[in-house]
């Protein structure tokens, strides 16, 4: 057994862990804890054909004491895609694969939502499988992971995309609500749109990306049009207590993509969220380029929006026990603390010390197999 230090008083540490520890009910889930696992992508699909796998299963079994794991993204088309090696949920053996994973999450208590991704302008051909589409035809300097030409994987730069018809429109609506449907086959308990980080849906929120003179682009109310569409068509397909969304209105990827407009029009989009009942609002913060999301800006938030709050973004076991306190959140998601300590709700709960994030582990971060994945010692391990 590893040599952990045990706490025989009660510490600051400790205090700060009693509200995350407390039962939270969400939508129809009731969760053990506060604690949410982050979205993360990790590329360790089984080729060909980008299916989720044994070695994945494992992954996220070890880590079902979180009270609600978001798994990474999954792209819902092949021409969703942004990132190599990523699990799709468009096709009958992601389907399958995928059930492996909610399965032995299961098993152990746990729940699981799936995060539903569409990159939008950010891919390249060679991911995609054509031209990458996008609000409008414009590129922001970027790179993601994918094919080099002398052979692996690696980063390379995006291709310019092209602007969506009408047809592409309503055809990667329909792709979102599919993929929520063949989420809830898979035996998944619900699922996150990924609405954040510059993919499709923050694209169109967008003055920088969204150049659009039709029905989706130009005045606030043709910009939410888009996001809110796809978010009425999940929910129609699964239902509101089943569906969630991810928003980084404080975070930018890359100095093309300020807009200064978009905090305001978060606002008007979460109120337009309120009524569909979601299980959870969560908002990304404190990574890329970034401005601290003000108290103020909270609560303006949970003025208009009463439904639950999710809040990732370098939160420590403090920072996270505070926000709650403050009624700004009800539940923290932890990101990179998950890759390295498996049994971080373990670890809380008894103060032991957390496995740090060095740089070996971020050389493991993308790709491979094992190593840096699934071999991180639990506390708790014989």
């Amino acid at each position: 057994m590893i040599d952990y230090p045990i706490v025989t008083e009660q510490s600051a540490q400790q205090r700060s862990a009693e509200n995350l520890l407390e039962e939270f009910n969400t939508g129809s889930l009731t969760l053990a804890n506060r604690i949410a696992m982050a979205p993360m992508t990790r590329s360790r699909t089984e080729q060909p054909g980008d299916v989720p796998n044994a070695l994945m299963a494992e992954y996220y079994r070890q880590r079902a004491s979180a009270a609600l794991i978001i798994s990474e993204g999954a792209p819902i088309s092949a021409v969703a895609r942004g990132y190599s090696l990523t699990p799709g949920i468009y096709t009958q053996a992601h389907i399958d694969g995928w059930k492996k994973v909610t399965d032995a999450v299961h098993q152990q208590g746990g729940k699981i939502f799936i995060q539903l991704w569409h990159v939008g302008r950010r891919s390249h051909s060679s991911i995609a499988g054509e031209t990458p589409v996008a609000p409008s035809a414009v590129k922001n300097p970027d790179q993601v992971y994918g094919p080099l030409p002398e052979g692996g994987f690696g980063m390379i730069e995006t291709d310019m995309p092209r602007a969506m018809t009408q047809d592409d429109i309503v055809a990667t609506i329909a792709d979102f609500a599919q993929a929520a449907k063949n989420a809830v086959v898979a035996g998944f308990d619900g699922v996150e749109l990924h609405g954040a980080h510059g993919y499709l849906l923050d694209q169109f929120l967008r003055t920088t990306s969204n150049h659009r003179t039709d029905q989706y682009g130009g005045s606030n109310e043709n910009r939410l049009r888009f996001p809110l569409a796809v978010t009425q068509a999940v929910v129609d397909a699964i239902g509101g207590d089943k569906v969630a969304i991810r928003l980084s209105p404080f975070v930018t990827e890359g100095q093309a993509d300020v807009d200064p407009h978009i905090t305001d029009l978060t606002l008007q989009l979460i109120a337009k969220l309120a009524p569909m009942n979601l299980a959870y609002l969560h908002f990304s913060e404190n990574i890329s380029n970034y401005t601290e999301m003000p108290d103020s800006y909270r609560q303006q938030v949970r003025d208009i929006y009463p439904n639950p709050i999710m809040v990732a973004g370098k939160y420590t076991q403090a920072s996270a026990s505070k926000i709650i306190e403050q009624g700004y959140a009800d539940l923290v998601a932890f990101g990179q603390p998950f890759i390295t300590n498996p049994d971080l709700v373990e670890r809380i709960h008894h103060g032991f010390s957390l496995t740090p994030v060095d740089y070996d582990a971020h050389a493991t971060f993308y790709g491979g197999g094992a190593e840096g994945y699934t071999d991180y010692p639990t506390a708790t391990a014989d």
